[in-house]
């Protein structure tokens, strides 16, 4: 199984969860109309934090400014290694559990 695969099939487990094409490219994952990232194959994951913690992933080494968006709140990380594909993995569970609250405040 590729790493995005991998991904793919572990972050489309999640209750709530839904996948579909990404509009530039690859595999977007979405809680309600909330977007938790997306995958351009199994080179490179993109997600979306608040500023404080994207500068957080960044300074920690877990993730880069974002490929194309680099002053936004996104942020890229590789995933070419299984070792990479496990920190998307716990980005995209970040991301989830976000969504997850920001559904709860709303309800």
């Amino acid at each position: 199984m590729t790493t995005g695969e991998q991904i793919t099939q572990t972050v489309r487990s999640w209750p709530g969860v839904e996948s579909a094409p990404h509009r530039f490219g690859g595999t977007e994952f979405r809680v309600g109309r909330r977007e938790l990232g997306h995958l351009h194959g199994d080179r490179i994951a993109d997600l979306p934090f608040p500023r404080r913690v994207r500068d957080e992933l960044i300074a920690d080494g877990r993730a880069h400014p974002h490929h194309v968006l680099p002053d936004s709140g996104w942020i890229t990380t590789s995933i070419r290694s299984d070792d990479e594909a496990r920190n998307a993995i716990e980005l995209f569970r970040m991301a989830y559990e976000r969504a997850q609250g920001a559904r709860r405040s709303h309800a």
